[in-house]
């Protein structure tokens, strides 16, 4: 072991082993539970700073091997990421660490902004950033929201020593949730010394600067029984605008090519109106006999000097791009402490403490009145003569035959209101033509009018989060005798999210202000009423009515988590006949206790907010889970011919839910595993694992509510009903009026509403994995090791949603004259106003996905790990190599849904890309006091789901909007050692200044599909420059 090296024992298959009592006390504590076993069969060094002390007699000597990856050490498969690849790479945040392991994908985090929650989250192979456990050390945090997850946020950067992510179910030894596998953030133990950290980052372009500093103050004390160590950190990120992006500047529609964007777009767009005062004909037409269906009327735009109205449907999008970031700002303030001290040889007391403070801000473009319900007086005193007309004559009869909304007399005395849609003006009529006039068969003589207009003169919409996150643990750990050792341990951690939103129109204010009678009051003048021009130009809304229409709001979530554990560990002292090593064995409980609640003001608990996605309801809930384990290693067979070691590996835990006003259950997990080396240097491993996953607060508590999902094509839109009269009843059926068909458009956006919530009734899911695999060390090669690894992860009972498309091929995807009654079809609730699956939540609950259990998930492939180092003469090479072929990824939400697989494909229901082949390759070249370094990561190509997206010429090229191509990113880092204090390090991220390729902004989810590409997966900063400097003393 080098000087200053500092002893961490951690799992590892050594087998001789020389250790004072006062190591032994050290090694049966934590490290037994850290890796992905309860049990310390052997211990291997890790590497400390510089300025790290530790004693002579506390040295843990492994002889075998000593290995720095921990892959080589366990039955289950690990990436490690250690600490120098971390400063190698200057990675900013444990999000950017993950983000680029082969094997996960793409979640929440920096990319994306509409959609983001303040939060970074991690999801393992595509199974869902709920379905992994993120610890650090070995120990469980506090969950960031509803949903359970970590915030990756809240790790303390500074002291980490390395990232182990462990594939496969893990319930067995951390219990519930770790169905996809786990990620372990190992810190730096015994720190001694003061380290300081500064570093800062610029795209080529001059934007998203990246500030980060850490300063790390560690001790040991009372002869080295005792160590603290703390540490502090700032990072603050600009942001990246996607108008500043030659690619992005635009949104472009990734079925058309054309430039596209909102619907809520400037001047507004109305509904109920009819410019050439023209018969519009849509039902009773069309047919063998009948007249011919004209569709003259629907929604128009204002023309640009807000005079008059366009005579067709056409309108110019909204360009939202340039409002919306591909970074989002981001500030945190972090603490971390620790410490340990021996109160004998027999036992010690450690605590650790973790604060973190980070503000998120997400910024999208301008609020306004997304597709609402508006009644307002033909006296309005800011609608033109043409504009009144426009809404008068309005053909309220769908049938043959011109009926207005307003004589021409009504309207020139200005009397009436245009889109009361009360009761009694429900006109009783034969529509069907059957000679037979039906309960409720007619049609409304003054409908409903809807407005799209975008607050262009207000700004964007700011969603700020203010995160405040702690977790503070306490424990105890001794030995009992000289092989055994006990810990006990309790932690209790909270996090408090405060999102702010600024920026947003109220609908019920656009409502009220529109009822005016001049230019100064309003029929109803509450809250200090100013009227509202929606029928000028652009900016025609003055600072005053502005400042009458908007609000901020406020939604505060809590977390908590309170948890005991105890373990008891070591060995029977007794090992089998054929095996050198005794048997060594962990039993233990735990106790966990969530609540979590969502606590919304009145603004956000109403949806007022224009354009917020949907209420924030008000949410409570909690349980709690008792559970029992145990694990044993059983060295079989070691030292004899092709049997140089064979071990067995198992585990089992009992659990028992209560939940908070809901029926409890109880789970069993378990799992068995085997480690067989034949000879030195080859070591065969397999493992199989029966996994859990609890439900979580929100999918348990969340009550129905109505919010954003996406959809590229609405069955519903377009002329297709009028030549389908089966289509037509299905549409009619879900909401629409008959004098909607053929007017009905899909959202320019491609987004919809949607219903959804959680279900008490909501039970585990359960999951079943293994892995397989060979690790190579051989002699012929020193410093090679290579591992291979199989997985397969099966989860039956998923809690699921149907995809979007799933609902619509439920009712759409077989019409007959039966479709219209069925509950399929009658589930899906159009806004009455318009016909469409979008616009005001309480007019048009779109499609439902309910919450069940009725979900599977299947995902399976190959890890492939290559280390190697070697002495070249002039330099010192080192290799590091990881690789990921995904074979499938699949999931059906119910047994009547599409078993969909994901990889390779991009789409509304394949949210985040997961390519089939990934890999990142690092060289590293060490001359002494410098270091030079190159990272090759490569990400597979992908293609769109169904193939129907746009191709053709942009902006003077072919394009295919089907593929993105095979990425190739590289990046390059310099490292100075001025000295054995000081160290620079130069980093150029995306060397060749790769741009990520086009495929619109309508061909995916609005999360991940942004700014016209992806930006979570594929870089669209472009080149960027870090620079840092690390002072030890």
């Amino acid at each position: 072991m080098k000087a200053g090296d500092c002893p961490t024992p951690e799992q590892g298959t050594g087998n001789v082993k020389t250790f004072s009592k006062r190591a032994l006390l050290r090694a049966s504590a934590a490290p037994a539970i850290l890796g992905a076993s309860l049990i310390a069969t052997a211990a291997f060094a890790q590497e400390a700073p510089q300025g790290a002390e530790a004693e002579a007699t506390d040295t843990i000597v492994v002889t075998g091997s000593l290995i720095k990856n921990p892959n080589l050490e366990r039955s289950t498969p690990v990436t490690a990421t250690t600490s120098d690849q971390i400063e190698l790479k200057q990675n900013n945040t444990a999000e950017e660490i993950l983000r680029e392991i082969p094997g996960v994908v793409p979640s929440i985090g920096s990319a994306v902004n509409n959609g983001n929650g303040g939060a970074s989250l991690v999801d393992l192979r595509g199974l869902g950033s709920f379905r992994n456990i993120v610890l650090i050390d070995g120990s469980r945090l506090a969950p960031s929201g509803l949903a359970g997850q970590f915030d990756l946020n809240n790790i303390p950067l500074a002291l980490v020593e390395r990232v182990e992510v462990l594939t496969g179910g893990a319930s067995t030894t951390y219990g519930a949730d770790a169905i996809s596998g786990v990620v372990n953030f190992i810190t730096k133990s015994d720190f001694s010394g003061l380290e300081a950290n500064v570093s800062n980052q610029l795209t080529e372009q001059g934007d998203g600067n990246y500030f980060r500093a850490d300063v790390t103050l560690g001790a040991n004390f009372d002869d080295g029984r005792g160590n603290v160590v703390f540490s502090v950190g700032y990072q603050q990120a600009d942001p990246v605008y996607q108008g500043d992006r030659s690619f992005s500047q635009s949104s472009i529609d990734s079925f058309s090519g054309a430039n596209g964007g909102s619907g809520t777009s400037t001047p507004s767009r109305f509904g109920g109106v009819n410019v050439g005062g023209l018969d519009s004909i849509t039902t009773g037409c069309g047919g063998t006999g009948q007249v011919a269906c004209t569709s003259v009327q629907g929604t128009r735009q204002l023309t640009a000097d807000g005079g008059a109205f366009r005579p067709t449907s056409a309108f110019d999008a909204y360009n939202f791009n340039p409002f919306n970031i591909f970074q989002t700002p981001f500030k945190r303030f972090n603490m971390y402490g620790a410490g340990r001290y021996e109160l004998s040889d027999a036992v010690e007391v450690y605590s650790r403490g973790v604060f973190s403070k980070n503000t998120v801000s997400t910024i999208i473009a301008p609020s306004g009145a997304f597709g609402i319900p508006v009644t307002f007086g033909l006296d309005n005193p800011f609608l033109t003569d043409a504009q009144r007309n426009a809404f008068c004559a309005f053909d309220v009869d769908p049938r043959a035959g011109y009926r207005p909304r307003f004589t021409q007399a009504e309207c020139d005395a200005r009397t009436g209101t245009v889109g009361s849609a009360s009761a009694s003006e429900f006109v009783a009529a034969d529509m069907n033509g059957d000679g037979v006039i039906g309960e409720g068969e007619g049609f409304n003589s003054n409908p409903a009018v809807t407005v799209n207009r975008r607050a262009t003169e207000l700004g964007p919409r700011i969603s700020d989060f203010t995160t405040t996150f702690f977790d503070y643990k306490i424990g105890a750990r001794g030995g009992i005798t000289d092989s055994i050792s006990w810990d006990l341990s309790g932690a209790y951690g909270e996090s408090e999210q405060i999102q702010t939103q600024k920026g947003y129109w109220l609908n019920s204010r656009v409502q009220q202000a529109l009822l005016a009678t001049s230019t100064t009051e309003c029929v109803d003048d509450s809250n200090g009423c100013v009227p509202l021009n929606l029928f000028g130009p652009d900016g025609s809304i003055t600072d005053a009515m502005n400042s009458f229409l908007n609000a901020n709001s406020q939604v505060t979530t809590k977390t908590s988590l309170a948890q005991v554990k105890g373990v008891i560990s070591g060995d029977f002292g007794v090992a089998v006949p054929f095996a050198s090593d005794a048997v060594a064995f962990a039993v233990g409980g735990e106790y966990r206790k969530y609540t979590a609640s969502q606590e919304s003001d009145l603004l956000s608990q109403s949806g007022d907010l224009g354009g917020a996605g949907g209420a924030a309801p008000n949410i409570n809930g909690g349980y709690d889970v008792y559970e029992a384990y145990g694990e044993l290693v059983l060295p079989l067979v070691q030292d004899k011919p092709f049997f140089e070691d064979l071990t067995a590996e198992a585990g089992i835990r009992y659990s028992d839910y209560s939940v908070q006003g809901g029926s409890g259950y109880n789970t069993t997990t378990w799992k068995a595993g085997l480690n067989w080396t034949p000879v030195n240097g080859l070591k065969l491993r397999g493992n199989y694992s029966h996994a859990v996953r609890a439900p979580n607060i929100s999918e348990l508590f969340s009550p129905l509510n109505t919010v954003l999902t996406n959809l590229a094509s609405d069955p519903c839109a377009g002329a297709a009903p009028t030549q389908d009269a089966n289509l037509a009843a299905i549409c009619v059926a879900q909401g629409a009026t008959l004098a909607q068909i053929g007017s009905i458009i899909n959202d320019p956006a491609g987004q919809v509403n949607t219903t959804t919530g959680g279900n008490l009734a909501l039970g585990p899911e359960k999951s079943n994995s293994y892995t397989f695999g060979v690790v190579l060390q051989p002699s012929a090669v020193p410093g090679l090791a290579i591992t291979v690894d199989y997985y397969n992860i099966k989860i039956t009972g998923a809690i699921t949603t149907p995809t979007p498309d799933d609902v619509i091929d439920a009712c759409f995807g077989n019409v007959t004259a039966a479709s219209a009654s069925s509950e399929a079809c009658t589930v899906i609730r159009r806004d009455p106003s318009t016909g469409g699956l979008y616009g005001l939540a309480a007019n048009a609950p779109g499609l439902y996905q309910p919450l069940s259990n009725l979900g599977k998930l299947k995902t399976d492939g190959i890890d492939v790990s290559i280390n190697y180092s070697k002495d070249i003469g002039f330099a010192k090479w080192a290799l590091n190599a990881n690789g990921n072929w995904t074979n499938s990824s699949t999931f059906q939400a119910t047994p009547t849904s599409i078993n969909r697989d994901c990889v390779g494909l991009y789409s509304a229901n394949c949210a985040s890309i997961q390519p089939e082949f990934q890999w990142s390759v690092r060289n590293t070249l060490s001359f002494g006091m410098a270091d030079v370094s190159l990272l090759w990561r490569y990400i597979d190509g992908v293609k769109y789901e169904f193939g129907d997206a746009f191709v053709g010429e942009l902006n003077g090229k072919q394009v295919d909007f089907n593929r993105i191509p095979a990425e190739h990113y590289f990046d390059l880092t310099g490292r100075f050692h001025a000295s054995d204090e000081i160290t620079f390090t130069l980093t150029v991220q995306n060397l060749l200044n790769n741009k990520p390729k086009v495929v619109g902004n309508t061909i995916g989810s609005t999360s991940y599909n942004s700014g016209n590409v992806y930006p979570s997966t594929y870089d669209a900063l472009g080149r960027r420059y870090a620079v840092s400097a690390k002072f030890r003393f």
